[in-house]
């Protein structure tokens, strides 16, 4: 076994441990059902803001929140780019408690879809014609879902609208991963803790003591499975190939709408299982399309 061929797989088993880690979220946020949904992302933020602030402090010392604050365009990208991760966060944690777990995995599997768009979109990049398959069957699942099913599925839509703008704003933005996940915690922080301490002297709950030592342990503990996982995906995406990672990216949404389906029985008739295969089958030809050409970019 060769050097990088070590790498590769600690590379592989990292992602893998991400995207596993993002599966199986609902059933840690489902632990804290009793708390308030913005109380959770408040937390959140907080946590994920110490444990990031503490390794970025470690790693590369005091300099890295001015570094970015002497850039000012990259500042406001930042900011933008906080605030729609807050956003996609509070929804997210809002779905699962509210018993759209189903329906919220569909937005992660609509969203690397949904990215090809917003590039043509803001970064004038050019669909070839299988990606444009792909989008129109996508749409036609979406309609189905809206008028066969009965609802308009906003939540998946705006939690994949919200990832996919961050996604956009982050590629533009000349930063890690790691160091941009600090700016923007940072940026939501103040707001954060203003909630927090509202909440605490108005008697809502708030820091600790409301819900017990158990609740308060994995509120802390929802900031680590917050930035450990982005961490973990920027160490892997450098170690293995984006071709990968992309079809990876499909195990988290598998799993949430597993257990979606089969821990928290939320309903899944044929109605709505028409809507998903067909948005299987587009996510399918997507896939397909882009590890062959990925395979043809490598050949040669």
């Amino acid at each position: 076994m060769t050097p990088e061929q070590g790498l590769d797989r600690k590379g592989l088993s990292i992602a893998a441990s991400a995207f596993v880690l993002w599966g199986l979220m609902p059933l840690y946020w489902h632990l804290l059902k009793a708390v308030p949904s913005l109380q959770i992302v408040a937390h959140r933020v907080l946590w994920s803001a110490v444990l990031v602030a503490l390794w970025l402090l470690w790693s590369r010392g005091r300099g890295w929140f001015a570094a970015i604050i002497a850039k000012p365009r990259l500042a406001a990208m930042l900011t933008l780019s906080g605030l729609c991760i807050g956003i996609n966060w509070g929804l997210y944690i809002w779905a699962v408690n509210a018993g759209h777990v189903v329906e919220s995995s569909l937005g992660y599997f609509i969203n690397p879809l949904l990215n090809v768009v917003i590039g043509t979109l803001f970064l004038r990049e050019r669909l070839n014609p299988t990606q444009w398959l792909s989008v129109a069957i996508t749409a036609a699942g979406v309609l189905w879902l809206t008028f066969n099913y009965g609802s308009f599925p906003w939540i998946a839509l705006a939690l994949a609208g919200s990832f996919g703008l961050y996604g956009v704003i982050r590629k533009l933005a000349a930063v890690d991963s790691v160091t941009g996940l600090g700016f923007e915690n940072s940026v939501l922080l103040l707001p954060a803790l203003a909630y927090l301490l509202w909440m605490e002297t108005s008697g809502q709950g708030g820091f600790f003591g409301t819900w017990g030592f158990t609740v308060d342990a994995l509120l802390i503990f929802g900031g680590a499975l917050t930035a450990l996982p982005l961490i973990a995906f920027s160490f892997a995406v450098r170690r293995v190939p984006l071709s990968t990672i992309g079809l990876m990216q499909y195990v988290a949404p598998t799993m949430q709408f597993l257990i979606g389906v089969l821990v928290f029985r939320e309903t899944f008739d044929r109605d709505r299982a028409i809507g998903f295969v067909v948005i299987w089958i587009a996510l399918a030809i997507f896939a397909f399309d882009s590890l062959r050409r990925a395979r043809r970019s490598a050949a040669g």
